[in-house]
């Protein structure tokens, strides 16, 4: 099943987007506010048709009370001040300010002609502050303070303390319980924010990752492709292309050199259903201490039935298992460097010494060819994979990987990986 497309940096980008928080309680105190204005509308109302207190009678007072209500509900739905962040700038003229102007002039004319009025003017203070901001909603909310004053003395007749402290108190409250809601929605605001750029961070790693997962299966399949079946094909066009020339002279090495191309065909065959299958090399079949060392003189005495020199394989030290992607890496590095003598250095032979030290594997690889100069060979663009993969399989496991050569002089390969304990060894283990 083909796996989903990595999501480009756009999407993660859109994924990563969030509106500006309005928090729950600002809705509730919102809806609350609502219910306030409302409230005390119907009670100045109430009030002028129960008792009569009024200057104007109902005929006045109940018209300006729903024009009142009709221009609160329309600026509500075109104010939408929460769903802006609280940073951007506010008390615009139009719609907010207006707004407040036409509320303004309507409380004021109710307050004229219904006592009752007078108690809209903490809920206006509250909105003015909310709608202009806390610069003009401030003076707002202070000339209402002085209206709210001037009304009580009008419909008193008397100014006292209380008519005074009043207004001033509501004021306050009203200043103070906005700007203290308004940093609390501005703290969810930055916190959703650093939210948003941490999804963010978190999705470009993400992708950086992936692609390095992405990098790395390629480096080993192309790892793996040179080692295995690159080089079975390599000899199997050299194997033909010999026992072509010997066709009609001698035929029965010309059909031996095809015999031996089909038995690389065939191990080419194996190799690439166990690497299709993700299963360790052929040679490396078993699971003893002496596993490495047979595939290695396997690997050897296929390499000489090529058409390359003679090899020999040395073992030193106490042999021990030493994990499997241990062993394949050897395994590998071996072949490579033996493709290469074969069909680069003109060798007559070539050693290869396996060495088992306390904490180590080495694998040495020496033929007495014509060299090289490793410098140029040893990067991508200088024309071979082959040391660039082996250096690569050194250094995924913890180790390294050297080379000496010189033209006419032959080359030694030599590669030392940490020992690490076989898995499969402690399978089997009680």
């Amino acid at each position: 099943m083909p796996a989903a497309p990595a999501p480009t940096t756009g999407e993660t980008a859109r994924r990563t987007e969030h509106p500006h928080p309005v928090l729950a309680t600002t809705r509730v105190l919102q809806v609350g506010l609502d219910v306030l204005v409302v409230g005390l509308v119907l009670l100045a109302v109430g009030q002028v048709l129960a008792a009569g207190d009024s200057r104007g009678g109902p005929v006045v007072v109940v018209p300006l009370a729903a024009v009142l209500l009709a221009v609160y509900a329309l600026g509500r739905s075109r104010v939408r001040v929460a769903a802006r962040p609280i940073s951007e700038p506010r008390g615009a003229w139009w719609p907010g300010g207006a707004w407040m102007l036409a509320l303004g002039l309507l409380w004021l004319a109710l307050t004229a002609v219904a006592p009752g009025a007078l108690w809209l003017a903490f809920p206006l203070m509250l909105l003015q502050m909310h709608v202009l901001g806390p610069h003009r909603g401030v003076a707002a909310v202070a000339l209402t303070v002085v209206v709210a004053v001037v009304a009580w003395w009008w419909w008193s007749g008397a100014l006292v303390v209380g008519a005074v402290l009043g207004p001033l108190l509501g004021g306050g409250v009203a200043v103070g319980v906005v700007l203290g809601l308004e940093a609390l929605v501005r703290e969810a605001q930055e916190r959703q924010r650093m939210l948003a750029e941490l999804q963010a961070a978190r999705a470009h790693l993400a992708d950086a990752e992936r692609a390095r997962a992405v990098a790395g299966e390629r480096e080993r399949l192309a790892r793996e492709i040179h080692d295995t079946l690159a080089q079975g094909y390599s000899a199997i066009e050299l194997l033909l292309r010999a026992a072509r020339e010997r066709v009609g002279a001698d035929d029965e090495a010309a059909r031996a050199g095809v015999d031996r191309a089909r038995d690389v065909a065939r191990e080419n065959l194996a190799e690439a259903r166990r690497f299709v299958r993700d299963l360790a090399p052929a040679d490396l079949s078993g699971a003893d201490a002496t596993a490495l060392a047979a595939a290695l003189r396997r690997v050897a005495d296929r390499a000489a039935d090529r058409g390359g020199p003679a090899v020999t394989v040395t073992v030193t030290g106490t042999p021990r298992a030493v994990g499997l992607p241990v062993e394949t890496a050897l395994l590998r590095v071996a072949q490579s460097a033996l493709a290469n003598v074969a069909q680069h250095a003109r060798a007559r032979a070539a050693a290869v010494t396996l060495s088992y030290l306390d904490d180590a594997v080495a694998l040495d690889v020496v033929d007495d060819g014509v060299g090289f100069d490793p410098e140029p060979a040893a990067s991508p663009s200088g024309g071979g994979f082959g040391l660039v993969a082996m250096r690569s399989r050194a250094r995924e496991l913890g180790g390294t990987l050297s080379v000496e050569s010189a033209p006419g002089r032959g080359t030694a390969l030599a590669v030392q990986v940490p020992a690490v304990p076989d898995a499969r060894a402690e399978e089997g283990a009680p």
